[in-house]
């Protein structure tokens, strides 16, 4: 299955990334032995939080939390560096601007990844807490795998999960240590997709928005240039896509909720 997404807010719904809720009942916490990877299409791109905490100490990882640095301050996971939203984009000017928002130059990533000590044989994780957000950790991984790494990993949950299952936080600082030699590609851009090729295919493609309801009908809160969506758009938030506990639905449930939108497996859509 192929979909294209646009830069600026990035869902890979099959797998899905974007982990953020306002939910503060009591949840039902999935078992992480009821969970089966292998359901998924792309059943790498997640790392459990067992599997996770094995590795804590061990010196060919790197995690990389990308919460807001007032809640990494508080609790994150031991050995956990903070990067924050922006991070590997580029921040020059402001929303709206041309490129804003885009993937770093590969030159620059190469530079940003190493100043966080990753290199091409370390096993890379990515989170944010799934309930305070907005996590960048989705959008994260998509990069570095567009950029040819695979040894980038998603937390299955996120930080929510990770707790609710009792695993260690800690509010002690880590510091990266800097790496060399890390390869990177040109970004496959076969899963993206730009302004111009949404512009000329907005009757030939499902778009789907993904963003609250408020941002769809126009609210620019959020730090939008714009309020309102794209022309011919449907609206489905993110969280359709979620348990209550943040983990992502099985991906027959995934499947029948993007049929309801018209969009089948095979299909190419954008999603932004």
């Amino acid at each position: 299955m192929k979909q294209r997404i646009t830069m600026f807010f990035i869902a890979m719904l099959s797998i899905l990334f974007f982990m953020t809720s306002c939910k503060s009942e009591p949840v039902s916490v999935t078992s992480e032995s009821e969970i089966d990877l292998s359901d998924f299409e792309n059943p790498d791109i997640f790392i459990l939080p067992k599997d996770l905490n094995d590795m804590i100490g061990n010196e060919n990882l790197v995690i990389l939390d990308g919460n807001k640095m007032n809640l990494y301050s508080k609790e994150h996971i031991k050995g956990a560096v903070n990067i924050g939203f922006h991070s590997l984009s580029n921040t020059e000017g402001g929303p709206g601007d041309l490129g804003w928002g885009t993937s770093l130059p590969i030159k620059n990533l190469k530079e940003k990844l190493e100043s966080l000590g990753v290199t091409n044989d370390k096993t890379v994780v990515l989170y944010s807490d799934v309930f305070k957000g907005p996590g960048p950790d989705g959008r994260n991984v998509w990069q570095l795998q567009m950029a040819g790494l695979d040894n980038v990993k998603l937390l299955y949950g996120g930080l929510g999960y990770w707790k609710n299952l009792g695993y260690e936080v800690t509010d002690e600082t880590f510091e990266p240590t800097k790496s060399t030699g890390l390869t990177l590609s040109e970004y496959d851009e076969s899963y993206s997709a730009s302004k111009d090729f949404v512009y000329n295919n907005l009757d030939k493609m499902k778009i789907i928005d993904v963003r609250s309801k408020k941002e769809f009908d126009g609210s620019t809160a959020a730090g939008e240039a714009r309020g309102g969506h794209i022309k011919g758009a449907t609206w489905l938030e993110w969280k359709e896509l979620l348990n209550e506990d943040a983990t992502p639905k099985s991906p027959s449930e995934i499947k029948e909720i993007m049929a309801s939108m018209g969009v089948k497996p095979q299909d190419d859509f954008v999603v932004y």
